[in-house]
């Protein structure tokens, strides 16, 4: 039997030890004849993006090649796992490639029409449809259902939700019942007591937070993905929406407070994971950066890398660096718990067994 053998400090846990590869799994038990490829240094389960767009571009929709090299920049960056947050193109095709990172997809965004990005998602014009547009999309992805919870109205010239609260009980009842978990974009206050009345999953962004709702998280075990460095969009979209002033108001207020609020959602307990929103407005393989932004928020080093690695690997449903595990990780000569920018430079990246960078 042949294999490849590491050797380092292995994070979460901080101990020196010894681990083998054979056929894409981590052994812990010496393999014969394994070859030496790392004698030293820190090893950490490959990182996470929690909320990405592979699919989407800066137009909307692209072709499944330009995919495949947003999936490549993101890996290139340590990231080796995606929660695909919602595409408008089946990436199907890209789960099948071993040089590409594993992704967790979560369907299309559920939209009502004119209330979202034009072309991204599927409009459901009748509210009480969506339970069943819900199934659909549960059979169609990974475990992950997305909605829209809220955008823009242009009758009122604010945020407002997008679906009652007694169709959110109905759909996301019936997703849980397909043994799907759903999540949905929030951008502001008045979405969020629905929608975690109804027992979602799962809220992408968060900026409408009170003291309330993250009480209500708490209780619930309800995830948080903030998506900080998209937040940063907040003013120009704000710039961008003169003939809609409450909006724009609107924005700016959620954007000056942003850190505060995540900030309160890590002291209160809610797991917060790192995501970057990457397609459309923010660039792929800016994972780091999101990570470095939730230390900033008020997670320590260590809990903003774990949000961002073996925490949301453990989410998700993957494991970290053990018995069996795959061996999908990132090795780095110096402790990125206590700089987090080593992660920008990995010495040996890992995928499924394979050396990639």
């Amino acid at each position: 039997m042949t294999g490849l053998h590491l050797r380092g400090v292995v994070l979460p846990e901080g101990v020196q030890r010894d681990l083998w590869v054979v056929n894409g799994r981590i052994r812990e038990v010496p393999v014969p004849g394994a070859q030496t490829v790392v004698d030293g240094g820190y090893l950490v389960p490959g990182l996470v993006d929690a909320h990405c767009h592979v699919g989407i571009g800066p137009e909307g929709p692209v072709e499944l090649d330009v995919a495949v090299e947003q999936a490549i920049t993101d890996r290139d960056a340590g990231t080796l796992l995606i929660r695909d947050c919602g595409s408008p193109i089946d990436t199907r095709p890209l789960q099948e490639r071993l040089d590409l990172p594993r992704i967790v997809r979560a369907g299309r965004h559920l939209v009502r029409p004119k209330r979202y990005i034009r072309g991204l998602g599927i409009d459901v014009a009748d509210p009480a449809q969506l339970p069943a547009m819900v199934a659909e999309q549960a059979a169609y992805g990974d475990g992950w259902v997305k909605l829209v919870g809220d955008w823009i109205d242009r009758e009122t010239g604010d945020l407002s939700p997008l679906w009652p609260d007694e169709v959110l009980v109905e759909a996301i009842r019936v997703a849980h019942e397909a043994g799907a978990k759903v999540t949905a974009h929030v951008f502001s206050e008045e979405a969020l007591p629905g929608l975690l009345a109804a027992g979602i999953d799962c809220i992408e962004h968060g900026t409408g937070l009170t003291e309330d709702t993250i009480a209500e998280m708490a209780r619930r075990g309800t995830a948080l993905v903030p998506t900080l460095i998209n937040i940063e969009n907040f003013p120009s979209i704000a710039d961008s929406a003169s003939k809609f002033p409450r909006y724009a108001t609107h924005m700016r207020e959620l954007h000056a407070r942003v850190r505060q609020t995540v900030g309160m959602a890590i002291e209160a307990g809610i797991p917060v994971y790192a995501g970057t929103d990457a397609g459309g407005g923010i660039r792929h393989g800016r994972l780091i950066d999101e990570i470095v932004a939730l230390h900033e928020a008020g997670m320590t080093r260590e809990q903003a890398l774990g949000a961002g690695s073996w925490a949301a690997r453990e989410w998700l449903g993957w494991s970290g660096l053990g018995e069996g595990s795959p061996a999908d990780l990132l090795v780095f000569q110096a402790d990125p718990r206590k700089d987090l920018d080593v992660l920008r430079g990995p010495s040996m990246i890992m995928l499924r067994g394979r050396v990639v960078g």
